[in-house]
């Protein structure tokens, strides 16, 4: 998995505290955010934080990259609706080789790796059988509806790459990009950092937060799964590591201090 964090509203912080100041006070949107000091920025935002004000911070967004990643991933990150994505096609795209992910649990055990391995290799020869038998007859429907020979061919190969896909796996591998305002984000975080998260969302989700942390140590000071300020609300689901899990995001909140 590589997660990049591509792009961030420049002075988020700055932003956020500005926006929200403006709400109480008589001064312009461009007095504000001259006289705001990263300081007062910094105790403006903990604030917020203490009183509950969080829709100010929609103002800002981050977008990352990722790849990588299973598409059983990015069904489970494209439920986070306040969102936008672009993700690779597979209508588009041709898979000649598909990479694919493999579950930890499976890697450990070589009878299970090679059980994995030889699925996705015969889900690979199908779909190339696949797109090779439906290229002809697609070509031909074009042909007979007077499109160029070239022309033909290329709306054939988009036609047959459509329906082969769908012999593709959940384990298949994809890149997608993703912008999420920081309210969407710190609940993306607080939800799929939790130790009862899918493994591979999860893994995303730390570097998600680690890298949010390095852009805006302060919006995600506190960020993290709900265990951190409280009792874990997973009630007898709860993974009894409560005391792991706060040391571990503790540890983090101090190398962004």
């Amino acid at each position: 998995m590589r997660v990049d964090l591509l792009s961030h509203t420049p002075d988020g912080e700055k932003l956020i505290a500005a926006a929200a100041k403006l709400c109480y006070s008589k001064s312009g949107v461009a007095d504000l955010l001259e006289d705001m000091t990263d300081d007062a920025a910094s105790g403006f935002l903990s604030m917020l934080t203490e009183i509950g004000h969080v829709s100010p911070v929609e103002h800002v967004t981050l977008t990352f990259g990722v790849e990588g990643v299973s598409r059983s991933l990015t069904h489970q990150l494209v439920r986070h609706r306040l969102a936008s994505y672009s993700q690779q096609s597979q209508r588009y795209v041709k898979l000649d080789a598909f990479e694919y992910i493999v579950p930890p649990a499976i890697i450990e055990d070589p009878d299970l790796a090679d059980i994995f391995t030889r699925s996705m290799q015969e889900q690979q020869a199908a779909y190339d059988q696949l797109v090779e038998g439906l290229l002809p007859k697609n070509t031909q429907k074009y042909l007979q509806r007077g499109f160029s020979e070239k022309e033909a061919k290329a709306r054939a190969e988009k036609d047959s790459l459509e329906d082969a896909r769908y012999v593709f796996p959940n384990a298949c591998e994809t890149k997608i990009i993703f912008t999420m305002n920081v309210r969407s984000l710190l609940h993306f975080i607080t939800l799929r950092t939790c130790n009862r998260a899918q493994w591979e969302i999860r893994g995303l989700a730390l570097e998600v937060h680690r890298l949010a942390a390095e852009a805006f140590p302060v919006l995600f000071q506190n960020a993290g799964p709900r265990c951190l300020h409280g009792p874990c609300p997973e009630g007898r689901m709860s993974c009894g590591r409560q005391e792991e899990v706060r040391a571990f995001f503790a540890e983090r909140r101090q190398a962004h201090a």
